[in-house]
């Protein structure tokens, strides 16, 4: 005989796995009921389509007419964000949370895009300094790259760089190049 196991996932903040909430499971029928209808069907139903799923900020573009979405299907994406309180959640993660329930840990990534350096608490310090100045730090590295200052191990300006990461820490190297 085997052993069964149970597993029971729980992301951050204490909430049950967002795939077992009614909202999920509301998302999951109104796709069976929606999958069908093509691009080509939603735009000839609906001529302001582009209008009502974009919007223009600044000099960017948010088009969503060109997903498989409709008028139905943002309701029920809010009330999934509203049932899993992601408000909540981006200001427990700007305030420096230990959100990260796989780690432990706050999410410190907003603090590398905070402009406006308001203090980032973790444990009762603030994050920010230490933030810019490893901000700063990178900026004098890569300007120094960038140059050719910086030499190789052979002595030469560096011409390429080869970056090995996946998710997350694939990003800030990306950024930086």
């Amino acid at each position: 005989t085997t052993a069964a196991t149970t597993t029971t996932t729980i992301s951050t903040m204490g909430k049950p796995d967002v795939s077992t909430t009614a909202a999920w499971k509301a998302l999951e029928v109104h796709y069976e009921a929606t999958k069908d209808v093509t691009m080509k069907d939603q735009f000839a139903a609906d001529a302001d389509r582009f209008k009502k799923f974009s919007m223009k900020f600044e000099d960017i573009l948010f088009d969503f007419s060109k997903n498989r979405i409709n008028e139905e299907t943002m309701e029920l994406l809010y009330k999934l964000a509203e049932q899993q309180d992601v408000t909540g959640m981006a200001k427990e993660m700007f305030s420096g949370v230990k959100i990260n329930s796989t780690e432990g840990r706050a999410v410190l990534h907003v603090a590398l895009r905070n402009q406006s350096n308001t203090p980032i608490m973790v444990d009762g310090e603030d994050v920010m300094p230490a933030v810019n100045e490893t901000l700063a730090r990178i900026k004098v590295f890569t300007e120094s790259v960038r140059s050719g200052e910086w030499k190789g191990q052979t002595g030469k300006s560096i011409e390429a760089i080869v970056n090995i990461g996946i998710g997350g820490s694939d990003l800030g190297p990306v950024m930086v190049c």
